[in-house]
């Protein structure tokens, strides 16, 4: 029997030795990012629990902050996500048929998507620092509602920061993603990192659809 398992192990690229197959290894990885990304839906739920605690209690306040965020941006960047979840999804279902070239070119369209939300946010945050929209004493906003659209700033840097900060980190892993498919790193029968990794990715645009109304179109049904 342990040899049966061993002569196993010695014919499966990519099996570690504590795995009795490639099944047992893939579940384990599944469930392990899943429970990263359940502590990532906690992190990102204590944000937006601050936020409808205080949107409910300004919310003219919050509305009158909001609009001055640019909503065809913010709509272009929900749309260059949506297609970059495509091409992710695209470049998992090309790691398990083995097609190579089509692997390397789905990796790059989802890295430059990345690239261009990036472009686009940081347009928008020169934009904020322009109009003295940045928290902190440098802010101007007229009216009775200056601090507490100060506040929502601060809901908004955070919560946008925190999402491009993991944009750029998943970016880095593309790269690395990249690589390793040049180097033939993955077949058919294993290729978990995309895997895994397109579930991250995929994470990350789903928090970008859910700050996009929240953040950009307050109130604006009614304007």
């Amino acid at each position: 029997m342990a040899d049966h398992a061993a002569a196993a192990h010695a014919h499966t690229p990519g099996l570690r030795h504590h795995f009795v197959d490639m099944d047992q290894q893939r579940e384990s990885a599944r469930l392990g990012m899943w429970l990263f990304l359940l502590t990532e839906i906690m992190f990102f739920g204590g944000l937006f629990t601050g936020y409808a605690i205080y949107r409910f209690s300004y919310p003219e306040a919050w509305r009158l902050a909001s609009h001055h965020l640019d909503v065809a941006l913010g709509a272009i960047n929900t749309g260059v996500l949506i297609l970059s979840s495509l091409t992710m999804a695209l470049a998992v279902r090309s790691a398990a048929t083995g097609k190579k070239q089509l692997l390397i070119l789905f990796l790059i369209a989802t890295l430059v998507f990345g690239l261009v939300f990036l472009g686009i946010k940081a347009k928008e945050y020169h934009d904020k620092f322009e109009h003295h929209l940045i928290p902190g004493t440098t802010f101007e906003a007229e009216g009775p509602w200056a601090h507490q659209e100060m506040l929502f700033y601060c809901f908004y840097f955070a919560m946008t920061g925190m999402h491009a900060l993991h944009m750029i980190i998943g970016m880095v892993g593309l790269l690395i993603l990249i690589r390793m498919s040049m180097n033939n790193k993955f077949s058919p029968e294993y290729h978990p990192h995309i895997e895994l990794f397109g579930l991250y990715w995929h994470f990350v645009d789903i928090v970008w659809i859910f700050l996009f109304p929240l953040l950009y179109l307050i109130g604006r049904h009614a304007a």
